[in-house]
């Protein structure tokens, strides 16, 4: 770029911490191909922290369901059209959706029909139970950035171009991590087993999922009384998360720290986990999990109604087979959350061997998604805007 030529320009919009953690990593890569980059729109802390201006923080967006987003609607439809105004007038060079579809794609049509370049990070699960996204998808981006290697070939059987950059997580995660230096960070043991629980990132998830793991945390104490549970804490929802945390009756057993997912991963043994991102992170952490979701009964019925594979848990969908336990819904008690845990901590002692085929499947999948992301999600989007 000459050196009196403009700094080029980007809006973006992430919708959770998940989202905010990919466009952090995809504003490395950008920052890198230019260095005077402009960057605005709604994110969170790890957007910010490269100097994005956040207008909105991405906890606005954190909402799942059917249901449960009809309260916040008028308020997210008014943000999208204030933002999409600001956005036509100051016109930047390229807008990035990252991921949040709902949200998004309404946005990146309109600004794709004003002219202004739409990029799509992350190809919604049309492959998975979202059939009829595609072709909202092909509406509303010029380019679509996949995070799994087979979901280009798929999109341009539908006139959608894209390309497959890898999932920034396998970069960020080590191949092997230190779980010792982990619980040193955190101030855990070196030894003992450690069950983390990751209830969620959104407001609505915590609420549903959030009681019913401390539940299931507290029958497996009653069996295994020197366990230790840890939590990492969305900072939105910390103080939520602390008042459910203390009614548990796990007392000092239970250690609730603000954010830090990727510690508390490290230095777990097995992990509880909601259904979404947290689960292929815990994969690529390489560490058995049970997989759980439960939500509002009518929104269940209609997503469940849309689901095109028997698995919903991404580390069973990449692997395509049952490697870890998924129990949805009605199946997400206490008791059977506990049981499947149980199961994994015996494995550990009793049959090794099934915990190390497991990890085996898990770093392949890891050495199959780790691609130099920043860089090829940068020489795509350059393509886009023409050098």
């Amino acid at each position: 770029m000459a050196d009196d030529a403009p700094a080029r320009r980007c809006a973006m919009v992430a919708g959770e911490a998940s989202g905010d953690l990919l466009a952090g990593l995809l504003l490395d890569g950008l920052r890198a191909r230019w260095p005077d980059l402009q960057a605005a729109g709604i994110g969170g802390a790890q957007m910010r922290a490269r100097g994005f201006q956040a207008w909105w923080p991405c906890e606005t967006l954190a909402v799942r369901g059917y249901l449960e987003v009809l309260p916040h609607l008028r308020r997210l439809l008014a943000i999208r059209r204030e933002l999409g105004d600001r956005l036509l007038r100051e016109r930047p060079d390229v807008f990035i959706g990252i991921d949040a579809p709902d949200f998004n794609f309404g946005l990146e049509a309109r600004l794709k029909n004003a002219g202004i370049p739409t990029v799509h990070f992350v190809s919604p699960s049309f492959w998975a139970w979202r059939a009829r996204k595609v072709e909202t998808l092909k509406r509303s981006a010029d380019h679509v950035l996949c995070i799994f290697p087979f979901e280009p070939e798929l999109l341009a059987a539908h006139g959608v171009a894209a390309t497959y950059v890898g999932h920034p997580l396998a970069s960020v995660i080590p191949l092997e991590p230190d779980q010792q230096q982990a619980r040193e960070a955190l101030g855990l043991p070196a030894q003992g087993e450690v069950v983390a629980v990751l209830p969620g990132s959104r407001r609505s998830e915590i609420q549903h999922l959030a009681a019913r793991f401390f539940a299931a945390a507290g029958l497996l104490l009653q069996r295994r009384p020197q366990l230790r549970f840890v939590v990492p804490a969305v900072p939105a929802l910390q103080a939520e998360i602390r008042r459910l945390a203390e009614a548990s009756g796990l007392g000092g057993r239970l250690l609730v720290v603000p954010g830090q997912p990727h510690a508390v991963l490290a230095a777990c043994d097995v992990a509880l986990v909601a259904s979404g991102t947290a689960t292929l992170e815990t994969a690529l952490f390489k560490r058995p999990m049970v997989i759980a979701y439960h939500m509002n009964r009518l929104s269940y019925w209609l997503m469940r109604g849309r689901n095109l594979q028997p698995w919903i848990g991404l580390p069973n969908i990449l692997c395509r087979d049952f490697v870890v336990p998924e129990l949805i819904q009605d199946a997400a008690t206490p008791a059977a959350l506990a049981d499947a845990l149980e199961r994994w901590l015996r494995l550990r002692t009793e049959s090794p061997e099934t915990i190390t085929a497991l990890q085996q499947r898990f770093m392949a999948l890891h050495l199959e998604l780790r691609r130099d992301t920043a860089r090829l999600a940068s020489d795509a989007i350059e393509k886009i805007l023409g050098g």
